[in-house]
């Protein structure tokens, strides 16, 4: 049976599909005018480089296992190779990440395992032990400074593709120049305000300076490069403890969105990092 409508019906139907169209749209254009909240950046670290173009991306997690790795291994009184091939190998094992996973029971920056003698696995898991059993382990390897990074690393790690560590080896000496205060200013991080933050948040400066002393022993600046470590460590943690600012040798790091680096000219001294 056929069914029939009359025009008004048919008029009527009509004139709400384009009364529902014209809404549709209306609404469409009045959404594309109202204001979207930006998007916060997250944080992020970037590792000056002295050769252009050498830049690297860390993220703070990264920035903060590289800064920790560069203060033990300075209390320990260790060269820069040491660091560059500790670089190399976490890189490997976790992209400088301390990670509570891996192959059967590996943990931490290094993927130490505890079933292996390295620790228990809440001492891997805190990267000051984990890297002060790291180094502990490569120092009794035999001309460790001199040997292929390689070689040095699996000496240590005894994983079953050590030769993967070796492809590391460039960026691992541009953090280690970075990290270890050899190049100075070398380290610019920035991190958001937490949500709902209307203020910079009270930099908790004394709990820095402890956590801090952790890794490196006596935090006082004894050289120039020291210093420039201390103030690395400083930026990369900045995030942690709230630090805004962090003057050393005539310059300073703001935790601002427009900065790009340190700037110099500052009065912040030579004997002490100042945090804020």
């Amino acid at each position: 049976m056929r069914v029939r409508f009359s025009r008004g019906v048919i008029t009527i139907a009509a004139i709400v599909v384009v009364l529902a169209v014209a809404i549709s749209v209306g609404l469409y254009n009045l959404l594309k005018k109202v204001p979207q909240p930006l998007a916060i950046p997250e944080a992020y670290c970037v590792v000056r480089a002295s050769t252009p173009g050498d830049d690297l991306s860390l993220d703070i997690e990264q920035a903060q296992m590289a800064a920790t790795i560069a203060a033990v291994a300075a209390r320990r009184r260790l060269p820069e190779r040491a660091v560059v091939i500790a670089y190399a190998t976490a890189l490997q094992e976790t992209k400088l990440r301390n990670l509570a996973y891996g192959d059967l029971d590996s943990v931490g920056v290094f993927q130490q395992r505890e079933s292996q003698g390295w620790g228990r696995k809440k001492q891997l898991m805190d990267p000051v032990y984990a890297t002060n059993r790291f180094f502990a382990a490569l120092v009794k390897v035999k001309n460790y400074r001199k040997i292929p990074l390689a070689d040095a690393a699996q000496e240590v790690q005894r994983s079953a593709g050590g030769y993967a560590y070796a492809p590391h080896e460039d960026n691992a000496k541009i953090l280690a120049a970075a990290f270890t205060g050899r190049v100075p200013r070398a380290l610019h991080c920035w991190y958001p305000p937490a949500k709902g933050q209307t203020a910079p948040p009270k930099p908790r400066t004394a709990e820095a300076r402890r956590q801090l002393a952790r890794a490196l022993g006596d935090p006082a600046v004894t050289s120039t490069r020291r210093g420039w470590l201390i103030a690395a460590w400083s930026v990369a943690y900045a995030q942690k403890y709230g630090l805004t600012r962090v003057g050393f040798g005539g310059a300073v790091w703001k935790n601002e969105a427009k900065a790009e680096g340190w700037t110099t000219g500052d009065k912040s001294g030579a004997t002490r990092v100042e945090l804020s």
